[in-house]
C-alpha cells in the first residue's frame, strides 16, 4: 500500500489569529479519534491540497506531527466558496485494528452502448457509498463500469460492483441501482415540454381592464387623489413689489 505522508506541527494560534496563520501559507486543522484528546495543529496549505487530491476522505494518511507519526483519514474539509481553497480540515486518527465507517467516491468509467448507439439517457443514482472497513482495506474509490449498460432500461446494481475484500457497504440493498439507462423521450414528449403555457388574463376573476379613455374611480366613487387636473395651469406668483 502506497504511503501518503503529511507534515504538521502543534498550533498555538487560535481564534482571530488564524487569519495571520493563513497569510503565512499555513492552514489550521484539528486531529481527534476514539478515546483521543483533540489537538489543534497546522499544516502547509499547498502540501495539504496535494495530499487531499491523492487521498480524499477514504485513504489513510501518515501524519508526522512534531516528529510523532499517526495514521489519520481526512474527515472533513472546509473550502472558501469563491476561491475553492481549503480553509480548515478535521483529521480522524485511526487504529489499524479497528474498523471505521466512511464515504468512498464512485468513479464512473467506460462508455454505455445504450447511450452511444440508442440515444438512451444515463441516470447516476449515487456519487459515493458508505462503507465499513479496517484502515488498511479502505479503497480510494470504487469503479462503476458503464459498458455494462448495453440495452435501454439496463441497470448496474450494487451487487454488480467489484467491492474490495474486507469492505462492507452499509445501508443499501444489493439490488440498489447505481446507474441505469432510460429510453430517449419521444417527439410528442419533447413537443409537450417546449409548448409555452399561456393564460387569458381577462378570464381571471376580479380582473377587468379599463376601457380606453375611461376614468378610474376608487371604491367609494371618488377619483384617486392626485388624478384630477385643473383646466388651466396655475398662474406664476407675482414678484414682490419694490418699495
Amino acid at each position: 500500500m502506497q504511503i501518503i505522508s503529511l507534515s504538521a506541527k502543534t498550533r498555538s494560534a487560535l481564534g482571530h489569529t488564524v487569519k495571520k496563520l493563513r497569510d503565512t501559507g499555513s492552514m489550521p486543522c484539528v486531529t481527534y479519534g476514539h478515546d483521543i484528546k483533540p489537538v489543534s495543529l497546522e499544516v502547509n496549505q499547498k502540501d495539504f491540497q496535494k495530499v487531499f487530491s491523492q487521498a480524499g476522505s477514504s485513504t489513510v494518511v501518515e501524519l508526522d506531527l512534531d516528529g510523532q507519526k499517526k495514521n489519520i483519514v481526512i474527515n472533513d474539509v472546509q473550502f472558501d466558496p469563491v476561491s475553492g481553497v481549503a480553509l480548515h480540515a478535521d483529521f480522524y486518527q485511526v487504529r489499524m485494528d479497528e474498523k471505521i465507517t466512511t464515504e468512498v467516491p464512485l468513479k464512473y468509467i467506460g462508455m454505455s452502448r445504450a447511450v452511444k448507439d440508442f440515444g438512451g439517457i444515463l441516470v447516476k443514482a449515487a456519487d459515493s457509498l458508505e462503507i465499513e472497513a479496517l484502515p488498511k482495506d479502505l479503497p480510494h474509490e470504487i469503479e462503476v463500469d458503464l459498458s455494462m449498460l448495453k440495452e435501454l432500461n439496463d441497470s448496474i446494481n450494487l451487487s454488480d460492483l467489484k467491492i474490495p475484500e474486507g469492505v462492507t457497504v452499509l445501508a443499501q440493498s444489493k439490488e440498489f441501482a447505481i446507474a441505469s439507462v432510460t429510453p430517449p423521450r419521444s417527439e410528442a414528449e419533447i413537443k409537450a415540454l417546449d409548448e409555452a403555457v399561456t393564460e387569458d388574463v381577462d378570464a381571471i376573476e376580479g380582473v377587468k381592464p379599463a376601457d380606453e379613455g375611461e376614468e378610474i374611480e376608487s371604491a367609494d366613487g371618488e377619483k384617486p387623489e392626485g388624478e384630477e387636473k385643473s383646466a388651466e395651469p396655475a398662474a406664476p406668483e407675482k414678484e414682490a413689489e419694490k418699495k
